[in-house]
């Protein structure tokens, strides 16, 4: 039997947890949320992507920022 996973991470890609931010928050928003240029400047996922996947501490930023926007989904 296998325990419940209670990350909420668990399963979910960078550029999943990316693309629900964008498209809930928008670029301007999201820039707003975390201060890092390319979220900024002439903003792309893939640009994003590569930023994120070299910069530890602006993933980290991300991923709680997904985390939040998770649980206040799903608490409504």
């Amino acid at each position: 039997m296998t325990e419940p996973n209670n990350n909420p991470l668990h399963g979910v890609t960078l550029e999943q947890i990316l693309t629900a931010l964008v498209a809930h928050y928008e670029w301007e928003g999201l820039a707003e949320r975390i201060d890092i240029r390319c979220f900024k400047s002439d903003p792309s996922i893939k640009s994003s992507l590569t930023f994120l996947r070299k910069t530890p501490w602006a993933r980290e930023k991300v991923e709680k920022l997904y985390v939040k926007y998770a649980r206040t989904k799903r608490e409504l």
